[in-house]
């Protein structure tokens, strides 16, 4: 049967630092320093991913087509969190104010990059197109609207939206209990 995601023989391949079971990857995925990479059990990495340096991802993640995670900072994304299509996660950021240069071919005394791990806890959703700065955590049950950019840490089980992103309202917790049956009915 011809599949778009890899093999287990083909996972073994690429190098990641480790991966669980049911693991399923696009073909048309990107990995860079994959061996700083780590998958749980239960995740899926669509069409056209960039998953670069330190991510840590957890179990019963998803991640869409066209997202980009840039763990230069380490970026971890806990169970049962998942990322919409064309989310970007960035963990460094170079200094535009104007007094150093930037990009990864300037040499490093003449750039200043900030790095700072940016963490999904359990339950976390970001929706699509939405931009996660350095430094974010997103406490757990945190749910990021669509189109949003992400520059400060947000409470737990809350709605956030906007540029900024801004608290919008309390998020119900039933998925807790139906993520407790989930793994009951898996073991």
């Amino acid at each position: 049967m011809k599949t778009s995601f890899y093999s287990q023989s083909e996972l073994k391949s690429l190098g990641l630092k480790t991966y669980g079971k049911n693991v399923l990857i696009s073909k048309k995925a990107s990995f860079y320093n994959q061996s700083q990479i780590s998958l749980g059990h239960h995740v899926r990495i669509d069409d056209f991913c960039l998953l670069s340096g330190n991510i840590t991802i957890g179990s019963y993640v998803h991640i869409s087509a066209y997202c980009a995670l840039y763990g230069g900072g380490s970026i971890v994304l806990k169970d049962f969190s998942g990322l919409s299509a064309r989310v970007t996660i960035y963990s460094l950021s170079d200094d535009f104010n104007g007094r150093y240069l930037i990009g990864p071919l300037v040499l490093q005394k003449y750039t200043l990059v900030t790095k700072a791990e940016v963490i999904l806890n359990q339950y976390c959703q970001v929706g699509t197109g939405s931009v996660i700065l350095p430094g974010v955590i997103l406490e757990t049950g945190a749910v990021v609207g669509a189109m949003s950019l992400v520059k400060q840490n947000l409470k737990a089980w809350t709605i956030n939206v906007g540029i900024p992103a801004k608290f919008l309202k309390k998020r119900k917790k039933n998925l807790i209990k139906l993520s407790q049956q989930l793994l009951e009915a898996n073991v």
